[in-house]
C-alpha cells in the first residue's frame, strides 16, 4: 500500500467538529485513505459507517436527511459515529444535504468525498461556510513514489540514497516520469498493464466527469484540446489560434480548459508581471496535474529514455509540481517569466517579501552556466536569491547582487525549499 502524506492531516481532522471533506481526481486514491481511516478508527473501538454514492442500494438513502439519519441510528443505536461518504457529487446540492445534517448537531462526524465537480465545489464552499475544512488529494508525489518503491527503508534518507545510488536513482526518476503518480498506474506491475490503466482512467474522466456530470456533448472536441494541451504543456498558449485548431469558439474553448482546471487535470501557470492587469491578461501556460496522464494524452506513454526529445519538459513539469505544492501550502504565488523579446524563466516564486527565479535544467551540468535570459531576469529585478535545479550540480554561484543556488532535483523533496 503506498502511504500518502496527508492521510495523517485528515485522521487528525477527525477530531474536530467540521464536516471533513476531501476532493481530488478521479482514482487519485480517496478512497483508499478512507478505507485506511476506517481500519484504523476499528483499531480504536470507534464505530463508523460507510457510503459509496455510486453504488445505487446506498443511494436509497439519502433522498432525505431523515431516511439517512434513521439509517445511522440503525446501525450505531446510541454510539458516536464517524459517517464516511463517498462520491458526494453525486447527490444533488450536496453542501445543503450536509449542512442540514451538521446543523441537527448530532454526535455524528461527517466526512465527505467527491471527484472533481463545479457544482459541488460552488455547494460545498456557499453551504458549509464555516462548517467544513477541505482537503485537496493529489497523485502520489514522487517522494511518496519513491519511498513505496524501496519499501520505506529510507523515508528520511532521500539525499543519502541518491548521492550513493546514482544508477538506480535515475532509473526511478525516469519511472516516475514516464507513468506519473496515480495509484493504480503505480501499482500495475508491466508497462503493458500502465497502459490500460491510464486509458481507463481518461476515458472514465472524460465520459463520467465531462460528459456525465458537466454534460459536455462534444467529447471529440473536448479530447483534442487535452491532447493539444498535454504536446505545448509548459508553453504560452494562445486561445484565438488554439480554438481555431480545434474549431471551436473562443468562449467554448475557455470553458472547457476551465472544467480541465476544475477537475483536477490542469494547473494554470499565469505570466509574472510588476502590472497586475497585464499578469492577468497575458498568455498563461498549463501544467498537468499528472506527468502520466500528460504522457498519455501527447501520445508519448511508456517508459522513456534519457534522450527523449519532450523529457526537459516533462522534468520540468516535475519541479512545477513541488514548487506548485509549496506555493499553496505557504500563501505564495507561482508565474513564470516571458519578454516580448522571448527571453524567458521556467518559474517565478513570488513570495510577497520577495521573488525567486527558478530555472530547470535536464542536464547534468558539470560548472555553474546562466542563460542569456536568465540574466536578463536578474538584471530587472536583482532579486536575492535564485535557483538552477539540475540533475547533478551543487553549487553556489554570485551573480551582481544574487546569489544563485544551483542544485540537484532530489534536494526539494527531502528537506524542503532553499535546502542544501
Amino acid at each position: 500500500m503506498i502511504k500518502r502524506k496527508i492521510y495523517n492531516e485528515i485522521l487528525e481532522h477527525l477530531r474536530a467538529k467540521h464536516i471533513t471533506v476531501i476532493i481530488g481526481a478521479r482514482q487519485v486514491g480517496k478512497t483508499t485513505i478512507i478505507r485506511q481511516l476506517q481500519d484504523h478508527l476499528a483499531t480504536q473501538g470507534t464505530f463508523s459507517l460507510y457510503f459509496n454514492l455510486d453504488i445505487e442500494d446506498d443511494r436509497q438513502y439519502f433522498e432525505s436527511q431523515r431516511i439517512l439519519l434513521q439509517k445511522i441510528r440503525l446501525e450505531a443505536g446510541s454510539r458516536p459515529a464517524i459517517v464516511f461518504i463517498d462520491e458526494i457529487q453525486r447527490k444533488l446540492d450536496a453542501g445543503r444535504f450536509l449542512k442540514g445534517l451538521y446543523d441537527q448537531n448530532l454526535p455524528v462526524k461527517f466526512v465527505a468525498t467527491g471527484s472533481g465537480s463545479l457544482e459541488l465545489k460552488a455547494s460545498v464552499k456557499e453551504s458549509l461556510a464555516g462548517r467544513k475544512r477541505i482537503f485537496e488529494v493529489h497523485p502520489v508525489s514522487f517522494r511518496e513514489f519513491f519511498n513505496y518503491r524501496t519499501a520505506y527503508a529510507y523515508e528520511e534518507k532521500l539525499s543519502e540514497y541518491f548521492e550513493l545510488e546514482q544508477g538506480r536513482a535515475e532509473n526511478f526518476l525516469m519511472e516516475y516520469l514516464s507513468f506519473g503518480g496515480y495509484p493504480e498506474v503505480i501499482l500495475a506491475e508491466t508497462e503493458t498493464e500502465k497502459r490500460q490503466t491510464i486509458a481507463e482512467l481518461f476515458s472514465s474522466y472524460v465520459e463520467k466527469d465531462i460528459a456525465g456530470t458537466l454534460g459536455v456533448t462534444n467529447q471529440t472536441e473536448f479530447v483534442i484540446l487535452i491532447r493539444l494541451l498535454a504536446d505545448r504543456s509548459g508553453k504560452p498558449i494562445n486561445y484565438t489560434g488554439l480554438a481555431n485548431e480545434v474549431n471551436l469558439s473562443l468562449p467554448t474553448l475557455k470553458k472547457y480548459i476551465h472544467y480541465a482546471e476544475e477537475t483536477f487535470i490542469l494547473n494554470r501557470l499565469n505570466p509574472f508581471f510588476n502590472n497586475i492587469g497585464k499578469e492577468l491578461t497575458k498568455s498563461p501556460q498549463y501544467y498537468f496535474e499528472d506527468i502520466g496522464l500528460r504522457n498519455y494524452a501527447a501520445g508519448v506513454f511508456g517508459l522513456l529514455p534519457a534522450r527523449h526529445p519532450a523529457i526537459g519538459f516533462v522534468f520540468q513539469h516535475l519541479v512545477f509540481q513541488y514548487l506548485h505544492a509549496t506555493c499553496q501550502k505557504n500563501g505564495w504565488m507561482l508565474h513564470y517569466w516571458r519578454t516580448r523579446d522571448k527571453a524567458e524563466v521556467d518559474f517565478v516564486v513570488n513570495r510577497i517579501k520577495d521573488i525567486i527565479p527558478v530555472e530547470v535544467k535536464f542536464r547534468a551540468l558539470k560548472k555553474p552556466e546562466l542563460t542569456a535570459s536568465f540574466q536578463s531576469f536578474l538584471k530587472k529585478y536583482s532579486p536575492l536569491e535564485a535557483f538552477v535545479v539540475n540533475r547533478s550540480l551543487y553549487d553556489d554561484f554570485q551573480w551582481g547582487n544574487t546569489t544563485v543556488h544551483f542544485r540537484p532535483w532530489w534536494p526539494l523533496w527531502d528537506n524542503g525549499w532553499g535546502a542544501g
